[in-house]
């Protein structure tokens, strides 16, 4: 029995190193991007709902882009708060401000794709540009670097929503973890030709793709999604293209107490049962074999089976992984979390299993 364990744990770590070396390396190990204006017309699209400190704070940050051709259009979803006389305010002031104000209806009510649907329809240029109202750019160049990946096939990009960082607070160093992880998987797979998913804190895609696919129409149903289930329908192998040039990076505040994040988990953990089968085959293999391999040297070393080879196995995986989400992590400006990665990766997995036990007992609530 314990010999098959062992053969198992080998079998595991195999497949770990697939995922890195394969894989994630294919994002790691790439060369620095370049990015060479292309100029084109942009839309700039931030849906709000009860966003007012926020958009007081971050709309300027948009407004100041360093582009020749941009719109932003503001999407105010019936808030109840004063977002819309905010948005009404910044109209009044800016010629390239576009505001769609949002009525509740009963057949859509609370659902933000709903929201960006009348904004995408109202925006005046064929590339869109997405950000979520609690978000802002870090840089004045970040339409410029994330509209240069464009081509001619190339119409959708992913880029990278971090999180602000937060001084002597160790949660806020799993969150830009699991920020940082989830990055490395989907640009990687991207590279791969897979894409599964992107956020939208920093999204952008030629309008024509929203209308090939029909918009959000086969999950409209779903409340979540608007980004990751949207990506998994309309992105393949030709028409996707990923930017993580620091000029392109968004940031947002992350939440400050566990249970509020653990909240934000469930509602993303919760779409990823309607991506495409080879996705959720591929997301499950690799925690599977993540947990598995936290638990299966346990029993083995319990019992001091082989605990050389053992021992030599899961330092072998440590120092692939390590190299591997390090270099990630320089590219994403992530590189202090890194010194907390085994740890952190041991918390995230048993964050995982709660948040996809607690899920099947009650459902996430959605948007605002």
């Amino acid at each position: 029995m314990l010999t098959f364990t062992l053969y198992f744990f080998i079998a595991i770590i195999v497949i770990q190193l697939f995922y890195y070396l394969v894989v994630f390396a294919k994002f790691s190990f790439a060369k620095t991007q370049e990015n060479t204006p292309k100029n084109i017309p942009i839309s700039v699209i931030v849906c709000a709902k009860n966003e007012e400190e926020n958009v007081i704070k971050y709309i300027p940050l948009l407004l100041e882009q360093n582009y020749p051709d941009f719109e932003i259009v503001l999407i105010d979803d019936a808030s109840s708060d004063d977002t819309l006389e905010v948005f009404e305010e910044y109209e009044k002031q800016h010629s390239n401000i576009r505001l769609v104000k949002v009525k509740n209806n009963e057949a859509f009510w609370g659902n933000k794709k709903y929201a960006l649907t009348l904004g995408i329809k109202a925006a005046k240029k064929d590339y869109l540009l997405f950000t979520d109202a609690d978000c802002y750019p870090t840089s004045k160049d970040w339409i410029t670097s994330m509209s240069a990946q464009f081509t001619k096939e190339e119409t959708i990009v992913l880029g990278y929503g971090a999180y602000e960082k937060v001084a002597n607070s160790f949660l806020n160093k799993i969150i830009r973890f699991e920020t940082l992880l989830t990055a490395l998987q989907y640009f990687s797979w991207a590279k791969m030709g897979k894409p599964y998913m992107g956020v939208g804190r920093n999204l952008a895609y030629k309008k024509d793709e929203f209308f090939k696919v029909n918009g959000f129409i086969d999950h409209i149903q779903i409340r979540s999604g608007d980004d990751d289930l949207f990506i998994n329908q309309a992105a393949n192998s030709d028409n996707i293209a990923i930017s993580y040039s620091p000029e392109s990076f968004t940031a947002s505040t992350p939440k400050t107490t566990y249970k509020d994040w653990f909240i934000q988990k469930r509602r993303h953990v919760a779409t990823a049962e309607f991506y495409k089968t080879f996705d959720k085959m591929q997301l499950g293999l690799f925690f599977s074999t993540q947990l598995l391999f936290i638990l299966l040297p346990i029993a083995l070393l319990l019992f001091q089976f082989q605990w050389i080879l053992v021992l030599s196995l899961i330092g072998f995986r440590y120092l692939v992984t390590w190299i591997v989400i390090g270099f990630a992590a320089g590219k994403l400006k992530e590189k202090d979390v890194m010194y907390w990665y085994p740890i952190i990766e041991i918390i995230l997995i048993f964050t995982q299993i709660n948040v996809f036990v607690t899920n099947i007992f009650s459902k996430p609530a959605h948007w605002k």
